[in-house]
């Protein structure tokens, strides 16, 4: 009974560590594609509000976030890590986008296979040049995202968290001798 017990906390414990990650990084990329939102209706005179493009940012965000996770829990990018913290953030921010790319190639032919386009027409229809500009945007949001996700995998956790939201002496004097 208490292995049983065991188990189902260390589930419980996978659980929310995996939705912390989960929110951590959908913020983080909704703070971004909420700002190209509001850019992208500045930039074509959209001056009327439409919470249709905010509801399609947080949606890809979510999207996004889950696609980052799945890419980690397949190791994607783990053979960099053991290189500088510039060149295993920046290859992994290549690969993630590589990754999000991928989905979204097979998004948009879903989506025109479900509004009943064939195969070949589906593919042809595909705007590849706008799924470029897209993900050069992502590549970009990904940099520091992944820099960040280094340090904190190079320092610690705790350290990392220590780092940013404690004062500066504090963080200063548990991180050295540390590394």
């Amino acid at each position: 009974m208490n292995a049983l017990r065991s188990k189902k906390a260390e589930v419980r414990k996978k659980v929310v560590h995996e939705f912390e990650e989960l929110a951590g990084i959908f913020l983080y990329l909704a703070f971004f594609f909420c700002a190209i939102a509001t850019y992208s209706m500045l930039l074509l005179d959209k001056f009327h509000v439409s919470y249709f493009i905010y509801g399609a940012a947080l949606i890809n965000a979510l999207v996004i976030a889950k696609v980052i996770l799945i890419g980690e829990y397949a190791h994607l990018g783990k053979r960099q890590e053991a290189k500088p913290l510039i060149l295993s953030a920046l290859n992994k921010a290549f690969l993630f986008s590589l990754l999000v790319f991928a989905f979204h190639v097979v998004e948009e032919g879903v989506k025109l296979l479900v509004h009943g386009d064939t195969v070949s027409r589906a593919w042809q229809a595909i705007r590849i040049d706008d799924l470029l500009c897209r993900n050069v945007i992502i590549f970009s949001t990904f940099i520091p995202l992944f820099g960040f996700r280094e340090l904190r995998r190079v320092i610690g956790e705790d350290n990392f968290w220590d780092l940013f939201f404690r004062t500066g002496e504090m963080a200063k004097s548990d991180f050295t001798g540390r590394v």
